[in-house]
C-alpha cells in the first residue's frame, strides 16, 4: 500500500493562492511563503498531502512552461521553495508537483533555438509534427502542434528518447532538490503511455513510495494505468455525478457511477482513484450546487468512496467561481486565511469531523463498496475490510427520512459522524437520517468512537515526513515505545481506550493464511477477529506511544 491510502489531499493553484501578476514580470518574491500560515489549518482538516498545481517559471498561468528547474519568480526561487517543502514534511504533509509533460511555452528553451537557428537547430526533433511546410499562427516560419489548438502551448515530442531523457532528468532533479513525494501528470489523456512506463520505473527505483496520478477527463482509465504506467488518474466520471446527483435529486446516478467503477466486478477496482469536487479547471462546487445544503453530502461521498478524497483551497468554506469569457480567474483566487470572502465556517468544521473520521475508519481506505439502498433523495452503501465495516447513509430531501436495512458484525452501530451516537441492532436497523444529512455507522461492541484528529490511531509508516530513499533528512529523537505483546488464548487484554477482552485463540484465515486474533469482549460476550499484527501494535493516543492491547494482570 502507497501513502496515499492513508492521505487526504489539498490541491493549490499556487498563482492564483498567492495573487501573483498575470504575465511573469521577472520580479523575484516570495509569494507562496503564505504557505506558512495555512499550515495549522490544513492539520486541522487532517491533510497530510497538498498537490501544488505549476510552480516553474512560465511565461503566464503555469501551464506555458519555461524552465523546469526553475520555480517560477513570482512564487519565490528554489531556496525559498525547498524551504517550503522541509516545513511541510515536518508537519507530516507530503508534496506533490503538477508535471506539465505534454506540452511546453513559446519561450522554452529549446523552441527559442529552432526560431533562432531554423532547421539547423538540434532541438526540430523535439516538437509534435513540427515541420518547415508552412507558418504557424504565431507567425514563425515553421508550423508546429499546439496542444488542443493553443498555440501558446507547443506540444512536446515524446516518442523523441532524448524529451523523455530530459523530462525524466528534470523530476531527478524534483525529488533530489526538493524532495517531493509525487506527481500531478497534466493531460495526461493526451500523452504517449510509453512515457509513463519510463516514468513509472525511474521513480520507483529512485523512491520508496513515489504516487503518479494523471489528468484524465474522459475515456477509459485503465488505459494510463496498465502494463505499470500511472499510479493513478483524476476521477472526472464521479466528479460530476458528485453534484449533478443533488441537484437532480437523483441518486442513482452517482450510485451507478461508483458501482460501475468499484463494485462487485468494477472496472476500476484496482485503481484507487484521485476524487474531488473542484479544481483549478472547473466551476467551484459551491457555485455547481443548486443548493448549498447539499454541499455537506457531496464532502461525505467524497470522503467515503473509494480513492483518496482532494480538497480545492477555498472550497471547505464554499467559496464560489465560476469561468467566465474564458477566463479561470474566479475558479483560482488570492486567499487570506484570516479573511475569507463569506466564508462558511460550518462547513469547513463539518470537514474537520470527515478528516478524522476518514483517518479513523480503515474501512473508508481500503474497503471494498456495495451499494445497500438507492433512493432518489436517500442513498445508503457499504465500505467494508476483514476487520471493519462502515455504512455511509445519505439524505438530500428537506426532511428527516427513516430507511432501513440489513446490518452485520457487532451489536452496537456507532454514528462517528455524528457525535458518535449509538444505535443497537440485531441484524436489522431502521433509522432516520436528518434532512440534507448523513450518518456513517460502525458496527462494533459499543465502546468505539471519534474524537477528533488528536484521537486518531494512524497506522505504523516506515517515514511520515518524506520519501526515505529521495532525501536524507534529520528526524526528531523517536518516543519510547512500550514493549510489543504476544496474545496469550485464555489471558484478558485492555484496549488503549478502555474496554476489555480475553483472547480466545491465534487463528489463520482459510482463504489468505493471514494471521488473526479472536478475542471476547469482557462486557458484552461479542466476539471478534483482528488481524494479529493490528491487535499486537503500538498506537499513538493523546501524544503517547500506547499498545493496542495491554495485558491485564
Amino acid at each position: 500500500m502507497s501513502y496515499i491510502n492513508e492521505s487526504i489531499i489539498y490541491n493549490i493553484y499556487p498563482l492564483g493562492f498567492c495573487g501573483a501578476p498575470k504575465h511573469n514580470d521577472r520580479i523575484t518574491s516570495s509569494r507562496l511563503d503564505k504557505i506558512y500560515d495555512w499550515t495549522d489549518h490544513l492539520k486541522s482538516l487532517g491533510v497530510n498531502a497538498v498537490v501544488f498545481n505549476p510552480v516553474f517559471e512560465s511565461s503566464s498561468h503555469g501551464y506555458d512552461t519555461i524552465d523546469y528547474k526553475k520555480i517560477d519568480c513570482r512564487l519565490g526561487d528554489n531556496k525559498s521553495f525547498k524551504k517550503i517543502c522541509d516545513h511541510l514534511h515536518k508537519n507530516g504533509i507530503k508534496v506533490l508537483l503538477d508535471a506539465v509533460f505534454n506540452h511546453v511555452g513559446r519561450e522554452f528553451f529549446a523552441f527559442k533555438d529552432i526560431q533562432e537557428k531554423g532547421q539547423a537547430s538540434p532541438y526540430c526533433s523535439w516538437f509534435q509534427n513540427l515541420n518547415f511546410g508552412g507558418r504557424s499562427p504565431k507567425g514563425d516560419p515553421f508550423w508546429y502542434e499546439g496542444w488542443a489548438g493553443h498555440y501558446d502551448l507547443v506540444k512536446l515530442n515524446l516518442q523523441n528518447p532524448q524529451v523523455a531523457d530530459y523530462l525524466i532528468d528534470c523530476v531527478g532533479f524534483w525529488i533530489d532538490e526538493f524532495g517531493i513525494d509525487g506527481l500531478r501528470i497534466d493531460a495526461a489523456d493526451v500523452m504517449d503511455t510509453g512515457f509513463f512506463k519510463r516514468l513509472r520505473s525511474f521513480a520507483d527505483s529512485k523512491c520508496g513510495d513515489f504516487w503518479m496520478y494523471g489528468e484524465m477527463v474522459g475515456g477509459d482509465y485503465n488505459r494510463i494505468i496498465r502494463d505499470n504506467a500511472l499510479n493513478s488518474v483524476t476521477n472526472y466520471e464521479c466528479y460530476k455525478g458528485l453534484y449533478s446527483s443533488h441537484n437532480d435529486h437523483n441518486y442513482f446516478e452517482i450510485a451507478h457511477s461508483l458501482q460501475r467503477q468499484f463494485g462487485n466486478g468494477g472496472i476500476y477496482k484496482d485503481i484507487y482513484t484521485y476524487n474531488f469536487a473542484d479544481n483549478h479547471d472547473v466551476n467551484r462546487v459551491a457555485s455547481s450546487v443548486n443548493d448549498q445544503r447539499h454541499l455537506k453530502n457531496i464532502y461525505t461521498l467524497l470522503y467515503c468512496m473509494p480513492g483518496v478524497p482532494s480538497v480545492y483551497y477555498g472550497s471547505e468554506w464554499a467559496v464560489k467561481g465560476k469561468r467566465t469569457n474564458h477566463s479561470d480567474a474566479e475558479l483560482r483566487p488570492c486567499l487570506d486565511i484570516d479573511n475569507i470572502p463569506d466564508a462558511d465556517d460550518e462547513l469547513c468544521k463539518f470537514l474537520q469531523r470527515l478528516g478524522a473520521v476518514r483517518l479513523g475508519l480503515e474501512s473508508l481506505k481500503y474497503g471494498d463498496f456495495e451499494n445497500i439502498v438507492i433512493k432518489n433523495e436517500q442513498y445508503v452503501f457499504r465500505r467494508k475490510t476483514a476487520s471493519q465495516t462502515a455504512y455511509i447513509l445519505l439524505n438530500l430531501s428537506d426532511n428527516p427520512s427513516e430507511i432501513g436495512f440489513n446490518t452485520e458484525g457487532g451489536s452496537v452501530l456507532t454514528d462517528v459522524l455524528n457525535d458518535n451516537q449509538a444505535f443497537d441492532t440485531n441484524g436489522y436497523i431502521n433509522i432516520e437520517i436528518p434532512a440534507h444529512g448523513g450518518r456513517i455507522l460502525v458496527p462494533n461492541d459499543g465502546s468505539f468512537r471519534i474524537d477528533g484528529l488528536k484521537s486518531i490511531v494512524l497506522p505504523k509508516q516506515k517515514n511520515n515526513s518524506v520519501n526515505e530513499k529521495c532525501v536524507k533528512q534529520k528526524t526528531a529523537k523517536p518516543q519510547k515505545s512500550p514493549k510489543p505483546i504476544t496474545p496469550v488464548e485464555g489471558k484478558r487484554y485492555k484496549h488503549f481506550k478502555g474496554s476489555e477482552y480475553t483472547v480466545i485463540a491465534v487463528a489463520r484465515h482459510s482463504e489468505t493464511l493471514e494471521k488473526l486474533v479472536i478475542y471476547k469482549s469482557d462486557k458484552t460476550g461479542d466476539v471478534w477477529a483482528r488481524p494479529y499484527d493490528m491487535f499486537t501494535d503500538i498506537v499513538e493516543y493523546d501524544g503517547s506511544l500506547v499498545n493496542r492491547f495491554a495485558p491485564m494482570g
